[in-house]
């Protein structure tokens, strides 16, 4: 029997590959076909050689020896046929299935078939490298070890209907809505193993002038550099490799010598973070400190929480709450950020929110909450939710209002965010440059107004270029980033083919609750001291009566006098209200 009637068994996997012949694959036929007999002309086959052997043998060694000769020979090809069986066997039930390698008391987990959009490997691939730094260490930045049967074939999300939140009528304003999270294990898993693909931009890097000097005609800032208008506009034009102003334009490395000024030794620890970072910040003590609600033990080891402070905001904290040795408050590590770059608080804030690739050059990923915001859902969950699920490099929510840019600038000028004229000339300055306002034309682009206090993103040359330009802008302007946002995104798609990710301003309300300013707290609990209980009313009791609560109002409501009282039935006379039933309305009024 040859090759050319049957499939040729290959590689581990037992199957059965058609033949080519000619460039033609051959079908394979499940009924055995004989051979033919070799021509004459050729060489001898294997048949003809045994019939001249075998006589041979015979005439030298007997019947019965020839005999045993034959049935030890038949054993041993049934011993080696037996054990060559149970090595493609072994070889098969490890084919296609999922490889584990250990490196460094980390896992990478490798599939070679799955064709999902999930990469599978998680944090480990990206922190096996840091791992051999920082083993040795005992960082607490570790990546913990999971089995892979925790991921399901089908993403767990798929095909699930949310139901609706109950309608509280007496609440208005926004609401949270239902967002379904993978389990933190199985989240871990999802984390790309490989940074997702930058269009066009392949290098980036960052303006450097040591010897900067003040130039207000160029606008902006000494801190970003005072990048004129022809540098503004070629940063918009996407190259392989490009030099943009990004702030910390005074000195080589952020937080060297720049304006907003970091300790070394915090500067340190901020390398040491490879994979996820959660970063904040409060500044001339606008909020008070949110700690992370509902995280995770994998994320208390792995990601790392950072909350900068001006000093006037950690005096405040340190007479109100406890710092460790390590810096640290609850989950965040405390970093006291000197000479700040600008004399307003919040732009000051824009700083880390905008450049968090730049003060953690070596993080892949982070979530930016702002300092008004407590985040109750893990970490991992939610990157895996808003960015490794949808296939996204940066998310942002929507404005759960407003779409359109020149109805929030309306309304930021409404509400004296900034000062009139510095949004009327920020907008016309855009409407020059061809803005326009928001309609269904735009879709798939659902929105032009972001709700900015929550950043999701992944830190890639396309992604950073995007926070750079954006930076600038209310480096240049005002500091309303979300007068500027659309503008910057709008011309970066122009160039290359990428995108934010907007999802729905419920879904952000779903991990993170919004407290209010501490300004506004502290002048609540001022409007409530002022506040004083109404007189108490004087009346007649018996002496058997107890005496009246102390600070309990009673209702204005009192006895009519007999001779007003009318005569008749006495459905129609009035009925007498007490002091008892007096506190009981009041209570419930």
């Amino acid at each position: 029997m040859t090759g050319g009637s049957l499939g040729l068994r290959t590689g581990s996997y037992g199957s059965l590959q058609p033949q080519l012949q000619n460039g033609v694959a051959l079908p394979i036929q499940s009924t055995s076909v004989s051979a033919r007999k070799p021509p004459k002309m050729l060489p001898l086959g294997s048949r003809e050689k045994e019939k001249i052997i075998l006589p041979w043998i015979c005439k030298l060694c007997g019947k019965r020896k020839v005999g045993m000769l034959l049935l030890l020979i038949a054993s041993v090809a049934v011993f080696l046929s037996f054990i060559s069986v149970l090595n493609k066997d072994d070889d098969a039930s490890s084919g296609p299935e999922t490889n584990l390698f250990s490196s460094d008391n980390v896992w990478t987990m490798i599939n070679h078939d799955i064709k999902s959009p999930y990469t599978l490997g998680g944090p480990l691939a990206s922190v096996n490298n840091d791992m051999e730094n920082i083993s040795s260490s005992g960082s607490p930045f570790s990546v913990p070890m999971f089995s892979p049967s925790i991921l399901p074939v089908q993403h767990p999300c798929e095909n699930i209907s949310l139901s609706p939140l109950q309608i509280d009528r007496k609440r208005t304003g926004p609401r949270p809505c239902r967002v379904c999270y993978v389990p933190v294990e199985q989240a871990v898993f999802y984390m790309p193993a490989l940074p997702s693909k930058s269009p066009v931009l392949k290098n980036l890097t960052y303006v450097v002038e040591e010897n900067s000097f003040s130039n207000e005609s160029s606008g902006g800032s000494i801190f970003g550099g005072h990048p004129p208008l022809n540098q503004r506009n070629d940063s918009f034009d996407i190259k392989e490799s490009m030099t943009v102003h990004c702030g910390f334009v005074g000195g080589k490395k952020p937080g060297q010598g720049t304006g907003f000024d970091i300790d070394d030794d915090d500067l340190l620890e901020m390398d040491k973070c490879h994979g996820v970072v959660v970063a904040s910040a409060i500044f001339g003590k606008y909020d008070v400190m949110q700690q992370p609600k509902n995280i995770s033990e994998v994320s208390k080891r792995s990601v790392c929480f950072y909350m900068f402070l001006d000093e006037e905001t950690e005096a405040y904290i340190k007479n109100s709450s406890s710092v460790d040795s390590t810096k640290r408050v609850g989950l965040w590590r405390i970093v006291v950020v000197r000479n700040l770059p600008y004399e307003d608080a919040r732009r000051n804030g824009k700083v880390p929110k905008l450049l968090l690739h730049r003060l953690f050059p070596n993080a892949r990923f982070s979530l930016w909450v702002d300092g008004k915001l407590e985040l109750v859902v893990d970490p991992y969950q939610v990157l895996e939710r808003f960015l490794w699920r949808r296939n996204a490099s940066f998310a942002i929510s929507r404005h759960y209002k407003r779409f359109d840019v020149f109805e929030e600038a309306e309304a930021n000028k409404a509400a004296g965010k900034y000062d009139n004229a510095s949004i009327d000339y920020q907008i016309e300055f855009y409407k020059r440059e061809g803005l326009t306002h928001y309609s269904e034309l735009k879709l798939p682009i659902t929105s032009d107004v972001p709700e900015g206090c929550v950043i999701i993103r992944e830190h890639i040359p396309i992604t950073n270029l995007f926070t750079c330009i954006w930076f600038n802008e209310v480096d240049r302007f005002t500091s309303r980033d979300q007068l500027s946002f659309s503008t910057v995104r709008d011309k970066i798609m122009l160039k290359v083919n990428w995108t934010v990710d907007m999802f729905m301003d419920c879904e952000r309300r779903n991990f993170v609750i919004q407290a209010y300013h501490r300004d506004l707290l502290e002048q609540r609990k001022a409007l409530a001291a002022l506040q004083q209980p109404p007189p108490l009313m004087l009346t007649k009791e018996s002496p058997s009566k107890p005496a009246p609560q102390i600070g309990v109002p009673r209702s204005p409501l009192k006895k009519l006098p007999v001779k007003h009282r009318k005569s008749g039935s006495r459905r129609h006379r009035p009925k007498a209200v007490n002091s008892k039933d007096q506190l009981n309305i009041t209570g419930l009024s």
